[in-house]
């Protein structure tokens, strides 16, 4: 647990303190509007941190207000913690990007595509080939998530068992369950959101014989100082916990969705889902990140190589497109046009293009609870922010923020 401290003023910097402070004054709006509970940001600058806002409440109902330390369900930014953990085991020579997954997860050689039919009675043909440890990186697996919505393979999906909330058994047999659904399409071809990154953490246990809130332990939380990162709350923590939400159908205003002191997420899950299953805090995170600009080192110990990191936050598809020619227009947790995908994060390609104030190679994840962060290289500007509403797609608040950070900077 630790406090966020102003290291340096906005000026020292490079940002006009009074354009800087619009960001927290847009921000406060969206709370005191009623359509988030609360909000907590970070922005740094070459490693200093220039600006902190916290506003609001983690918990409306029992009048809690949010603090520096308070712990969010940070879902899908669990993502690139798991992305790093994988590449610290290739950076090992334990695997490569080419190798086939059913080397781990034998399931996987039988995995077929759906061409036809319906949920009950699926038409399905082989893949060109399979999937490949690339593939679950890049999410040009050809898996997909139950609550898309948008096909019958995700249809196959809610049926198997999977639901918002739980999911098939441990992680083990999910990935199993998962091998035996047709993919939507041949491994390499398309780029869609998916559970790709749950199968990386199970890939991540098997290479390295240890479970995976165990390896994030040893490998990334201990070395960099991340005390408040895990699957779950402790009893000791309870109280820093935040309350979730979700904007009520008619109003948007922030609803109770899962109460922090009644939560799950208040004991150890069945499955370690490397894909979404993280609560942390703003501290932590900005640890994470830190490591990140600073090309995988923090604090004298390193997590991953600067090349590697250079390779994982390179736009990998191919022909250097972006998500728009690539992807299938479903939810993601990033904008499609203008922005490639790297090995666990979204990567900036054409700012003109996305049309929104951004840096080419900025790089980037979100998580369902409206959290998100962003590094960029170029200007060596990190941000992240916290807040708990589902879903992310709720208000445009990260758009936004991109205005709002970089049209302070001088």
């Amino acid at each position: 647990m630790e406090t966020i401290e102003m290291e340096v003023d906005p000026s020292e910097g490079g940002f006009d303190p009074e354009r800087l402070d619009q960001l927290g004054a847009h921000l406060h709006r969206y709370v005191d509007d009623g359509l988030l509970p609360g909000t907590n940001v970070l922005v740094s600058r070459g490693g200093k941190v220039v600006y902190h806002d916290v506003y609001g409440y983690r918990d409306i109902e029992r009048s809690l207000p949010v603090e520096s330390d308070t712990i969010y369900r940070f879902y899908s930014m669990t993502k690139p913690v798991t992305s790093i953990a994988l590449m610290q085991l290739y950076e090992r020579g334990l695997l490569q990007l080419k190798d086939p997954i059913s080397k781990w997860i034998p399931a996987f050689a039988d995995t077929r595509v759906f061409v036809g039919g319906d949920a009950t009675k699926p038409e399905t043909r082989e893949p060109l080939r399979e999937i490949s440890v690339h593939d679950l990186l890049t999410h040009t697996s050809g898996l997909t998530y139950h609550f898309h919505m948008a096909n019958t393979v995700d249809e196959m999906y809610r049926r198997a068992g999977f639901e918002w909330t739980k999911s098939p058994g441990d992680l083990e047999n999910q990935c199993n369950v998962v091998a035996s659904l047709p993919l939507l399409f041949d491994p390499g071809t398309e780029w869609n959101y998916s559970c790709s990154t749950d199968v990386v953490g199970r890939i991540v246990e098997l290479v390295a014989g240890v479970t995976l809130d165990q390896y994030f332990q040893d490998h990334i939380f201990e070395p960099l100082g991340m005390t408040d990162s895990g699957f779950s709350v402790s009893e000791s923590e309870r109280e820093r916990f935040a309350s979730c939400y979700y904007p009520d159908a008619q109003s948007l205003k922030a609803t109770l969705l899962d109460d922090a002191q009644k939560s799950r997420y208040l004991r150890q899950p069945t499955v370690l889902s490397g894909g979404g299953g993280l609560v942390s805090s703003l501290g932590d995170y900005h640890r994470f990140t830190q490591a990140l600009r600073n090309g995988g080192e923090f604090d004298g110990h390193r997590i991953i190589g600067r090349k590697t990191l250079e390779f994982m936050t390179t736009n990998h598809l191919p022909g250097g497109v972006d998500l728009t020619e690539y992807g299938r227009p479903l939810f993601s947790e990033t904008a499609y046009d203008g922005v490639g995908f790297g090995l666990g994060f979204s990567v900036v390609i054409d700012p003109a293009k996305a049309q929104v104030l951004s840096q080419k190679g900025e790089y980037a994840w979100g998580g369902a609870a409206s959290t998100a962060f962003w590094v960029d290289p170029v200007e060596d500007v990190t941000v992240i922010f916290l807040t708990q509403l589902l879903p992310s797609s709720t208000h445009p608040i990260r758009p936004e923020m991109k205005a709002l950070v970089y049209q302070a900077l001088v």
